[in-house]
């Protein structure tokens, strides 16, 4: 982990909580200089802490209030395999989120479609239509809660 110190971490929280706050804001939240908290904020991005602000988007408002996560198995699991459905699968428009996983599946894709008459064809039409698809499991995602906050991982004190 990058050593982060409680400043670090006092500035990662406001930032969190608006990506957008000016330098003097996230200063006088932590309560130092705007330099300090400029060259804070530059060492956390260029150690790669912060890699960039996400645009967060009302899924539903954009006409794609379904969502699902669909569970694959790719056979045979190949490191070809694998990278050729990862890269394809992140390309498609439907596509949130591609998590490759360990144990029964080798993938959980996130889509977010317009109705379900689209994720039926999403499922039958795209995935199963792929060889290297052995299993689909695919569930509705009813509501999707996200903490907007993470901490670091505090590291125990060192003793001398």
């Amino acid at each position: 982990m990058g050593d982060l110190d409680e400043l670090d971490t006092a500035i990662l929280r406001e930032l969190q909580v608006d990506a957008r706050r000016t330098n003097r804001d996230v200063a006088a939240a932590v309560g130092v200089s705007p330099t300090t908290a400029l060259d804070r904020t530059r060492s956390l991005r260029e150690r790669g802490v912060i890699r960039g602000a996400v645009l967060d988007v009302d899924l539903a408002k954009i006409g794609r209030p379904v969502q699902a996560m669909i569970a694959l198995r790719v056979r045979p699991p190949t490191r070809q395999n694998i990278e050729h459905f990862r890269t394809w699968a992140a390309a498609l428009p439907e596509v949130v989120g591609v998590f490759v996983t360990s144990g029964t599946e080798d993938f959980v894709l996130h889509v977010a479609v317009a109705d379900n008459e689209r994720l039926y064809a999403f499922v039958i039409d795209r995935l199963t239509e792929r060889p290297e698809i052995a299993d689909v499991r695919t569930s509705i995602v009813f509501e999707h809660l996200r903490s907007a906050r993470i901490a670091p991982v505090s590291t125990p004190a060192r003793r001398p």
